[in-house]
């Protein structure tokens, strides 16, 4: 709008200074006019350069300070980021992720949070709801994306959680059925997964065992049928 208004400007001053007709006040009025509008675009410019520029500085030094951490892509792979979970597992947790975005946004917020707690059995005030999503929020928006909310379990299995932090008591809730990791008694997924690695081992141990077992005595079978043919032969020579 303010473009098409000072190409009018212009046209009404080349016109006055061709014709030779307008008196000369009214030709300086209409470059004053142009300038001033010259000066006022360049201004809003500088202003909103300005402003981005001091927002990419502030959060610059945020992060030089740590006390922000650099915006991550939206984009991840958490089979390679997480690898100390199995596969299983993060789908688990995916789905687990998924039944609580209400929304479809790809986020958890305060209020789906907060449902998720009182699903659970271990409700949550409103500054606890808030700690809980600081703990992980890296990019500081105040909800938790899919990432963030690995970050809970990643964070819990590493021992860095409080006793009292609500996360660890999320993480702690949201155990695997043990009856799909095959472990019984385990408290938490965590224990599972370990039992589950210990029984894997010991399973595929005894497999081994009873495969040298199996030839041992085919190699015995093999001795003793060679034993008999010479005996054989040497009697009905």
């Amino acid at each position: 709008m303010a473009s098409e208004e000072l190409a009018q400007k212009l046209q009404r001053r080349l016109q006055l200074e061709e014709s030779g007709v307008a008196a000369e006040g009214e030709v300086e009025a209409v470059k004053g006019a142009v300038a001033a509008e010259e000066v006022e675009e360049r201004s809003c410019l500088t202003a909103s350069a300005g402003a981005e520029l001091s927002a990419k500085l502030c959060r610059r030094q945020d992060i030089n300070e740590g006390a922000a951490q650099p915006r991550r892509a939206a984009v991840f792979n958490p089979y390679t980021e997480f690898k100390e979970f199995s596969r299983r597992q993060i789908k688990d947790m995916e789905r687990m992720f998924r039944l609580y975005d209400s929304g479809r946004d790809g986020y958890i917020d305060l209020m789906e949070l907060k449902l998720m707690m009182e699903k659970l059995g271990a409700p949550q005030t409103h500054l606890g709801l808030k700690n809980m999503i600081k703990e992980v929020d890296e990019d500081f928006d105040g909800k938790l994306s899919f990432r963030e909310f690995l970050l809970i379990f990643h964070k819990a299995a590493a021992g860095e959680l409080e006793e009292d932090s609500g996360l660890l008591t999320l993480a702690k809730l949201s155990e695997i059925d043990v009856s799909i990791e095959g472990v019984k008694g385990a408290k938490n997924f965590f224990e599972a997964k370990a039992q589950a690695l210990s029984s894997a081992s010991k399973f595929e141990a005894e497999i081994r065992a009873e495969q040298d077992e199996r030839k041992r005595e085919e190699e015995e079978r093999k001795h003793r049928r060679a034993a008999f043919r010479e005996l054989k032969s040497a009697f009905t020579q």
